[in-house]
């Protein structure tokens, strides 16, 4: 496959997760999506939750990770990828690796909390028995964008936590 056509893939898949992360925005989430795509079906779809379930688990990542689960009957996710339009937290990242998910496609990165290059590289750990293929900056400025936004919103108290 040509680099032309998988940056059109990875968009095609991202612009899935953007639209999990607009599910978050909608519910005064930090807009948040991801998306899990198994041989070009996307079968897990998520958006971050956290204070509208008053659940620390409810991550996009997590909560795709576990629809995919259930679609392959499997906890083993190999040939997936992830589309997230953030980088992931620690525990998102550990999820993606212990699911043993082949790519994670990231929107962008996140300088406070990221686990894919930012802080550290849970994905890439040596030592671990997988790594995860990372590719980052797809629809980035989307993603950014949005995150930018909602956080503006949020202080100017247009959005309620």
């Amino acid at each position: 496959m040509e680099s032309g056509q998988l940056e059109s893939k990875y968009e095609k898949y991202m612009k899935e997760a953007l639209a999990e992360a607009e599910k978050a925005y909608s519910l005064g989430e930090a807009p948040i999506g991801a998306v899990v795509e198994y041989k070009g079906e996307i079968i897990g779809r998520g958006c971050n939750k956290r204070n509208s379930e008053k659940n620390p688990l409810a991550h996009a990542e997590l909560i795709a990770i576990k629809q995919a689960a259930d679609y392959i009957k499997d906890w083993r996710l190999e040939g997936c990828n992830i589309y997230i339009t953030l980088e992931p937290c620690p525990m998102c990242a550990g999820a993606i690796v212990q699911a043993r998910i082949d790519k994670a496609i990231i929107g962008t990165m996140n300088p406070k909390a990221g686990s894919a290059g930012s802080i550290v590289n849970l994905l890439q750990t040596e030592g671990y028995n997988h790594r995860v293929e990372i590719v980052n900056g797809i629809r980035e400025e989307e993603c950014r964008g949005m995150l930018k936004r909602f956080f503006k919103e949020l202080r100017d108290g247009k959005v309620k936590e």
